[in-house]
């Protein structure tokens, strides 16, 4: 109650509307997200974004950052579909839905990948300032996780997919996560559904600085990749592909465990397509269970010194390759990130994008929930998932009843200022209202035998013939 009240009077260095205090006080979470949102996407900044980066579209009556939140509207599941987004906000905009498709089948994917990196840098400062950064996998590296997402296929609305049997890919895109801040910092857009993720390489060694440490599955593992992170004074974890020979090897010694398996480490030499050799090290993880591909053991290439990390330290460090596996599911199960009635490859590509945005905009105020009530409490007790449907549940109903203006503030605070708003917001959160419930062991599922020659069965029926065998 102390730091509830405590809370209450610092908002009152901001003069703010009375409706604009009671969402405050009854739904702080949604009012974060809210003013995040106006943070990372003003007006201004996204169609300044638009102007440096497209090359044949242009403005004429349709803002981009009109679009932009029009998809966020669907991506976070306020409106069921376009359509029924731009029906909802049609009066605000002077154009046809006829318009809105045309922006959106064309947005060039150079505009796509800008937005997410243009946000996630805008929102970096943000998480950091809140205190609510998650710890570093490796001291002194910049940590940079990496993987592929093909967009789930769409339905058959366009004419050239009518007489199509097979699925129709709208495209895939790589994704970039900062572990230690949970942003999304880049995406690579890519329009050919089938096209593969090493397809893509100069684009990621564009990405790479010094003291970087890229974390990849073995999709990746090309000397083009490795070599070229190396070259660019990079460091890489990834998982070894045996398509990628080996010069020569050393002895295997065994160097510990990891709660899933024995670590095992071997120098090895590999060499590119040039003939330059480079040393690295390769740890094998001999799993306890073979993984669900049926994988006893598996191998990541790493130059990583080993007084940065030894062998146990890289092998856990790549087993968090999955909090950007984790990431793609929440962009299925919170938001709408891929939406099938999109079917032509630019539209689908920039509705993926705006979830990635979204994803960090409910991201960073998990941050700031965390800098309020600590780091550990929050990542073991705080659902991502209740926050988010807390977010959806007042989105459409704050947007009436508080003026557009009252949140214009918030696009132009400093970080550490606009970062001590959050978290003075977030311990009026009620945390209960977003405990996590965690799943137990997943039970066996029986073999299915029974009524193996009917089409159908009557649950009903079922149900009332167990009850009459019940004791």
């Amino acid at each position: 109650m102390i730091a509830r009240s405590v809370a209450i009077r610092a908002l009152g260095d901001m003069i703010l509307s009375d409706v604009f205090e009671r969402f405050v006080e009854k739904s702080p979470i949604s009012v974060m997200a809210r003013a995040t949102m106006e943070h990372a996407l003003s007006t201004k900044s996204v169609d300044k974004l638009f102007k440096a980066e497209a090359e044949r579209q242009y403005t004429k009556e349709l803002l981009f950052s009109s679009v932009v939140d029009l998809m966020g509207l669907v991506v976070s599941k306020v409106q069921p579909s376009v359509n029924a987004a731009f029906q909802a906000v049609s009066k605000t905009l002077p154009v046809t839905i006829t318009a809105v498709y045309d922006k959106l089948n064309n947005t060039e994917p150079q505009i796509t990948g800008a937005l997410v990196t243009q946000t996630a840098a805008r929102l970096a400062p943000v998480v950091r300032a809140t205190g609510g950064q998650l710890p570093g996998l490796v001291p002194g590296y910049r940590v940079r996780i990496i993987d592929g997402n093909h967009l789930a296929a769409t339905e058959r609305r366009l004419e050239v997919l009518r007489g199509s049997i097979a699925g129709p890919l709208p495209g895939h895109s790589l994704v970039v996560l900062d572990p230690a801040l949970m942003l999304a910092t880049h995406m690579i857009p890519c329009e050919d559904g089938h096209a593969q993720e090493r397809s893509l390489t100069a684009e990621i060694l564009a990405l790479v600085s010094a003291n970087d440490l890229w974390v990849a599955d073995r999709n990746f593992c090309t000397t083009f990749l490795l070599f070229g992170i190396a070259a660019r004074l990079g460091f890489f974890a990834i998982r070894h592909h045996a398509n990628l020979p080996i010069v020569s090897s050393g002895t295997i010694r065994q160097c510990g465990r990891t709660d899933t398996g024995e670590v095992f480490e071997q120098p090895v030499t590999i060499k590119d397509a040039s003939g330059q050799l480079m040393e690295v090290r390769r740890i094998i993880l001999r799993l306890d269970k073979p993984t669900r591909d049926g994988d006893a053991e598996m191998a990541i290439l790493t130059n990583l010194p080993k007084l940065a990390a030894n062998a146990v330290a890289v092998a856990v460090v790549y087993r968090n390759r999955w909090k950007l596996e984790t990431l793609f599911l929440s962009l299925t199960q919170m938001l709408e990130g891929e939406i099938n009635a999109l079917g032509y490859p630019r539209a689908a590509l920039l509705g993926f994008a705006i979830a990635l945005v979204t994803f960090n905009i409910l991201s960073t105020v998990q941050a700031a929930v965390r800098g309020a009530f600590g780091v550990e409490k929050v990542q073991a007790e705080v659902s991502g998932y209740y926050i988010a449907n807390e977010v959806r549940a007042t989105a459409w109903g704050m947007a009436i009843a508080i003026d557009d203006g009252e949140w214009e503030r918030f696009q132009t605070m400093e970080p550490k200022a606009f970062a001590s708003q959050l978290v003075k917001w977030a311990l009026l959160a009620d945390l209960k209202k977003f405990k996590r419930h965690p799943r137990g062991p997943k039970k066996p599922v029986p073999k299915r035998t029974l009524y193996a020659d009917k089409t159908h069965v009557s649950t009903a029926r079922l149900i009332a013939e167990s009850r009459k065998k019940a004791p």
